[in-house]
């Protein structure tokens, strides 16, 4: 029996790996594409045509994702898990005392807090029709409010903390249907957010990623607790 699972952001760095991890584990992968001229994603479902779908997919937009869930359900009328993966970083520099621009922390926002409710809110039906029931946030310990030490990062910092306060809101609705929410901090990952390939983190794409599955292999079979699980990618409870 086919396992189908939906990451989104899904053309290079952390996303890309996890598409790759998650063939590993022989489950069939719809992977959200934005940049059409990227050929890796390409090449990738070349090799796997028979688990790799497509789609083209802009999280900040609603029709672009109303048009992939459309698309997904196409494919299969279930998902055990879908990964909100998709992000980017914006300005992390400027401090309260510096020029700051409201433009870019919305765009930042809507990427990274209102992406993940809208593909969720489109394709909530096929997960909780599966049997892992398994809504996965790719956050960060960028959104914990307890631990914060940075004094920028507006844009970033307050979106993971939306994510944080979105996972809850959701695995409170979901519970009632055996459902569940996994906030997962990736790491320093050697990813492209800033733009350019950082290569001076301490994690690679892909050793982030076998952690990452491996998390989330362990909270399928899990009861749905209380609350969301908020975890580092070495399994480490973060504080909220």
């Amino acid at each position: 029996m086919k396992r189908y699972a939906f990451v989104t952001g899904a053309d290079r760095g952390l996303g890309l790996a996890l598409v790759k991890e998650l063939l590993q584990h022989e489950y069939c992968v719809i992977a959200g594409r934005f940049m059409a001229d990227n050929r890796q994603l390409t090449d990738l479902a070349e090799v796997w045509q028979d688990r790799l779908s497509l789609v083209e997919l802009d999280v900040s937009s609603d029709q672009s994702v109303a048009d992939a869930a459309a698309q997904i359900a196409r494919i299969t009328d279930t998902l055990e898990l879908v990964i909100n993966n998709a992000g980017i970083l914006g300005d992390i520099g400027a401090t309260i005392l510096d020029p700051l621009s409201m433009a870019d922390m919305q765009q930042v926002y809507n990427v990274n807090a209102l992406g993940p409710l809208r593909v969720t809110n489109a394709v909530a039906p096929l997960v909780l029709r599966s049997e892992s029931k398994l809504f996965v946030q790719i956050s960060s310990e960028a959104g914990s409010i307890a631990d914060c030490e940075r004094n920028s990062w507006f844009g970033y910092c307050m979106s993971k903390a939306a994510v944080n306060m979105q996972g809850a809101l959701i695995h409170n609705e979901v519970k009632k249907s055996g459902g569940k929410v996994l906030l997962l901090h990736p790491g320093w990952v050697q990813s492209y957010m800033s733009g350019s390939l950082n290569t001076e983190a301490t994690l690679t794409a892909d050793e982030s990623a076998a952690h990452l599955v491996e998390r989330i292999q362990e909270a399928i079979p899990a009861a749905p607790g209380e609350r969301p699980n908020y975890l580092d990618y070495a399994g480490n409870e973060l504080p909220w």
